[in-house]
C-alpha cells in the first residue's frame, strides 16, 4: 500500500478515535452530526449533488487541499454509488477547467512560461509526453504527484486536450476515486459503530 494511502486511512482513523475519546465529554453526538448533513442533503433536494460538484470542481482547479475530504464526506452524504459519480464528474471537469487555465496563463503570460521552461521537472515531463503521449499521462495519474500539479504542467506542454489529456484523466482517475469514496463510506460506518447507532449492526 502506498505512504499516502496509509497516511489518508490513518488520518481518518485518527479523526474518528478523537471523535469518539472527546465525544462524550464534549457532549458531540457523532450520530446527530451524520443526521446533520443528510437533513441539509435532503433540504437541498435535487440541488444537493449538482452544488457539490460545482464546489469540488472549484476546489480541485484552484489547487485547494481537501480533495480527500470531499471525495470521503460525499460517500458519508450520497451513499457509496452516488459519490463515485459525483467525485468522477467532479474530477473530469476540474481537470478540465484546470488545464484550460493553464493554457490561458502559459499562452498570455511570458514570464510564467519561462518560469516553466527552466524547470528540470519540466523538461522530464514535456519529453516523456512528446515520446508517448497518452501513455505517459495515464501513468503520470497513476504516480503520487497531486493531480493538479500534473494538470497545470501538461497544460504548458504540447499535449493534445482530448486523446492525450482527457482520455487518460478519465481511466486514471478511476482507483483513487474509489478509494477515497471507500475511506468515506468505512469512516461513516465507523462513526456510527462508535456512538452505537442501530444502523452500525448493519454496516459492521
Amino acid at each position: 500500500m502506498k505512504l499516502g494511502t496509509l497516511f489518508k486511512v490513518g488520518a481518518v482513523v485518527g479523526v474518528i478515535a478523537i471523535a469518539k475519546h472527546y465525544g462524550g465529554a464534549l457532549g458531540f453526538d457523532q450520530d446527530a452530526a451524520l443526521r446533520y448533513f443528510h437533513q441539509w442533503s435532503d433540504r437541498l433536494g435535487i440541488w444537493a449533488i449538482p452544488l457539490y460538484v460545482a464546489v469540488h470542481t472549484l476546489t480541485l482547479s484552484l489547487c485547494l487541499p481537501y480533495a480527500v475530504f470531499f471525495e470521503a464526506g460525499a460517500a458519508m452524504l450520497f451513499g457509496f454509488v452516488p459519490a463515485v459519480l459525483c467525485v468522477f464528474s467532479a474530477k473530469i471537469m476540474g481537470a478540465s477547467l484546470s488545464f484550460w487555465i493553464g493554457r490561458l496563463v502559459f499562452k498570455s503570460s511570458s514570464s510564467a512560461m519561462n518560469w516553466v521552461l527552466n524547470n528540470k521537472y519540466f523538461h522530464l515531463l514535456s519529453h516523456g509526453v512528446e515520446r508517448d503521449g497518452w501513455r505517459f499521462v495515464l501513468l503520470a495519474r497513476f504516480s503520487p504527484i497531486p493531480s493538479y500539479v500534473i494538470n497545470y504542467a501538461l497544460a504548458a506542454t504540447n499535449v493534445r486536450f482530448i486523446v492525450d489529456f482527457l482520455l487518460p484523466t478519465v481511466i486514471g482517475c478511476v482507483p483513487m476515486i474509489l478509494q477515497n469514496t471507500s475511506i468515506g463510506s468505512l469512516a461513516g460506518a465507523a462513526v456510527a459503530t462508535a456512538s452505537g447507532s442501530q444502523k452500525s449492526k448493519i454496516w459492521k
